[in-house]
This record gives structure tokens, sequence and C-alpha cells, in this order.
């Protein structure tokens, strides 16, 4: 039987690119008002530092091939948070909504009767071009935009690489180990192998770093890219070359938490 104890409000909150003064304001105030802080691999450790002594602090990284955590157990985490606490905040990299499993999550939280409210951040998708100085729009070039994720650009999962590679911009998300496969599907269905092409690493830190190639030959020249990385391919990408304004020296480190679990953070499992 369904307690009528009311339960806490769990808040999706996006934490942006990674460069924390990234965040959005309300964002930041979730944060430092949080009970309970559940967070992504991508998250700058500042932002956790952010919350007050006595949140509870949960890691829920996932690092790529990794399935050590479950979506299912990070929702039901949400759910018991809930149920003991009055403000939950779930942080993640980038906007929740955005290839952020947001959406799941939202789902599995409305289906236990726990409230939410969605805070959107800053996508990788615009932001890591945005830093390169690469517009994904611009009245000559590019008169919009389609964003994908590289895990679904294998020839079993996407159905229409044709409709890819009519887009002006495209722009692929977490596509660093598919790129040699992504460039000769567009390039089989009519895309030029001269198309620019900008691969742009940790974006916003102080680690960010931006390749610059062609369809036919960025495969190769992003062989030692350190990933997180974000691929924007379309003739925006040449911008780079005049636009390009970001300093890394003097933007934030992207170091991560410095252990799995520190002291004052929970796993999963606990």
């Amino acid at each position: 039987m369904r307690s009528h104890k009311r339960s806490g409000t769990v808040y999706l909150v996006g934490a942006g690119p990674g460069d924390p003064g990234l965040i959005t304001v309300k964002g930041l105030n979730a944060i430092r008002t949080a009970d309970a802080l559940v967070f992504d691999r991508l998250v700058h450790p500042s932002l956790i530092d952010e919350a007050s002594p006595g949140a509870e602090r949960f890691y829920a990284g996932k690092a790529p091939g990794s399935v050590s955590i479950e979506q299912e157990e990070i929702q039901d985490l949400l759910i018991q948070l809930a149920r003991r606490h009055e403000r939950v905040v779930r942080l993640k990299g980038g906007d929740p909504f955005v290839f952020g499993r947001g959406g799941e999550e939202a789902f599995a939280l409305r289906e236990a009767g726990i409230p939410f409210e969605v805070i959107p951040g800053i996508s990788s998708a615009i932001a890591a071009p945005a830093y390169a100085g690469i517009p994904v729009t611009h009245r000559a070039l590019a008169r919009g935009f389609t964003v994908v994720t590289g895990h679904t650009c294998r020839p079993d999962d996407m159905q229409d690489w044709a409709a890819l590679a009519r887009a002006s911009t495209l722009v692929v998300m977490m596509g660093l180990g598919k790129l040699d496969e992504i460039a000769r599907g567009l390039i089989e269905h009519g895309i030029s192998p001269k198309l620019p092409v900008a691969a742009v690493s940790c974006a916003t830190t102080a680690r960010q770093e931006t390749v610059r190639a062609t369809l036919e030959t960025i495969a190769g020249a992003c062989a030692n890219l350190e990933g997180p990385a974000t691929i924007v391919i379309g003739e925006v990408a040449r911008l780079h070359d005049d636009l390009a304004w970001f300093t890394a020296a003097d933007s934030p480190s992207i170091d991560r938490i410095r252990t799995p679990f520190s002291e004052h953070i929970v796993a999963l499992s606990a």
C-alpha cells in the first residue's frame, strides 16, 4: 500500500559542457539547496563542492563501454531519495534532455508519483562548436543543424544516412570512436570527401583541443584525440580557422573526482 507521506521533488539539472561557470543560476541554486545530489562522470568537481556539507552525494558516472551502473538502478535511487528528502538534484553534464536520459528518469519519477522539475543546461552540441569558433548556423553557410549521437551510427541502427547527408550542419556527440564509420556512411550517400570537419575535445576546459580536417581524413587526424569530443560536419567547420577565440590556459581544469568515491560520496550500492 502506498504511503500518504508527501515525497520530495527531484530536479533534473544540466551542469553544462564542462566549465562550471556555464551552469545556469537556477541550476547552481538547486545544487546549493539540495538534500541529496546524484551526479555524472563529466560534472566538474567544483559544482559538487557547491552542495551543502550535509547533503548526501552519490556518484552515478558511466565510463565509455562500461555498464557497471544500470540506468534502472539510478532511477530507483532517485525515487528512494525523494521519499526521504525534500530536494534531490540529479546533476548531468550538458542538458538532461539532450542524450542525457533525462526523459527516461522523468518517466520513472512520474510513474512513481514523484514530482520533478527540469532545469536545462547548455549542451555541448552547441557549446563545443561555439568554443571552437564554429557557429552551427550561419546565414551564408547553414540555415539549420542536426544533432545525433555516435552510439546509433551503425549500419543496423542508423536507418536514414541519406537524411543525415542532407543536413546543413551535422553535429555528432559521443562519436569519436565511430568517426571512420560515420565518414564512410556519409561519403557513400553523396557527401563530398573534402567537406570540412572539426572535432572539439574536452570543450570549455583547459584541455580543449580542436582538430580540423576533411570528411575523408578526420578519422586519422583524431587518432590520438582525447574524449569526450563533439564532431561538427559541414561548411561552418572551416570558420574555426578564422573565428577561434578560446584560450584553454585561462579555463578551469577538467580534472575528475579524485577517487571514484571520495569520503563524502556514496556508491550506489551503499
